[in-house]
């Protein structure tokens, strides 16, 4: 299916590949949504690659040569009660990564419940399985993928990420991390951005301070600037919790931490479990939702502060 909205976005749908959400004035690609089966040593799972600018520059990664099963913008579970919906190596305390193929299990693609352009914003609702290496069934999520605000003033544009997984076993489902499997400092788990090679050694911006020291810290956003190879200038994308995540714990649920690196390549991930296991009892359902700004130029805090209070959740 096909068609552009009023205020200018188109949606391709390539049935068992992929979506594409386009900005019709210009024709730049913003983003792709591929949900077609990948190798399994990778746990194969829906993604967002690539993520273009509204200038058309990309600012996701997809298989790179350190770690193969790092695609553009998806949800993962590193470690989830002894398996890794992740890829590749597993971490094991004490013995390091290690390739361990009977642990890596998949995210399933089952159906979409809307794929739709209109009124300047795309949606992509989609319903998955989530399953260990022998394929038995151990959670079923329900996601919603958003493009809003599309602004050529500003060259920005936002995607809203949301997420519910339900346990399906009898027994509570583990989500933790390399870091609650014992590795310091190694907390990535759920929602994860890679970025472009040229993206390294970038700036790593948080509401009171900044720097990759960010790792392992609470806060409601985090930011990400740095500059394109092969087109003059930068790119800004700002990764927001929101409102009923909770990020801090403070109401009772799970905190957050961010996992962020930009060295030896550029990563962020607002991880539900860095320092501690969350455990989500059967028939209980884990839902997060999240806001990726992909912006052009190199934005300031002060950008980044006033662009969130102008487009509250």
């Amino acid at each position: 299916m096909s068609g552009p909205s009023e205020r200018g976005l188109r949606l391709v749908h390539a049935h068992g590949e992929r979506i594409a959400i386009s900005e019709v004035s210009t024709g730049v690609e913003l983003l792709n949504y591929v949900y077609r089966p990948e190798a399994a040593w990778e746990s194969p799972k829906p993604y967002l690659h690539p993520l273009r600018t509204l200038a058309g520059n990309v600012v996701t990664d997809y298989r790179p040569n350190d770690h193969r099963w790092h695609k553009g913008l998806q949800m993962t579970a590193s470690h989830l009660s002894g398996q890794n919906l992740w890829g590749g190596n597993t971490y094991v305390h004490g013995k390091g990564y290690l390739e361990l193929p009977e642990r890596v299990g998949s995210m399933a693609h089952v159906a979409f419940d809307e794929v739709t352009a209109e009124g300047g914003g795309a949606v992509i609702a989609e319903r998955l399985t989530w399953h260990p290496y022998d394929g038995e069934l151990w959670a079923e999520e329900e996601r919603r993928v958003e493009v809003h605000d599309v602004d050529a003033g500003a060259g920005s544009w936002a995607l809203t990420w949301s997420s519910a997984v339900t346990n399906r076993r009898e027994v509570p489902l583990r989500f933790g991390s390399p870091t609650t499997a014992g590795r310091e400092m190694a907390g990535y788990t759920g929602l994860f951005w890679r970025g472009p090679r040229s993206f390294r050694d970038g700036r790593v911006i948080g509401p009171e301070s900044e720097g990759p020291d960010l790792m392992g810290r609470q806060a409601p956003w985090l930011a990400y600037s740095a500059e394109h190879d092969g087109t003059d200038g930068h790119a800004t994308l700002v990764f927001a919790h929101a409102p009923e995540n909770d990020h801090s714990g403070s109401r009772g649920t799970h905190p957050a931490h961010w996992f962020v690196r930009n060295e030896p390549f550029a990563a962020v991930a607002p991880s539900p479990a860095f320092f501690e296991e969350l455990e989500l009892a059967p028939g209980d359902t884990l839902a997060r939702r999240y806001r990726v700004v992909v912006a052009e130029g190199a934005w300031e805090r002060e950008d980044i502060v006033k662009y969130l209070a102008e487009h509250p959740w």
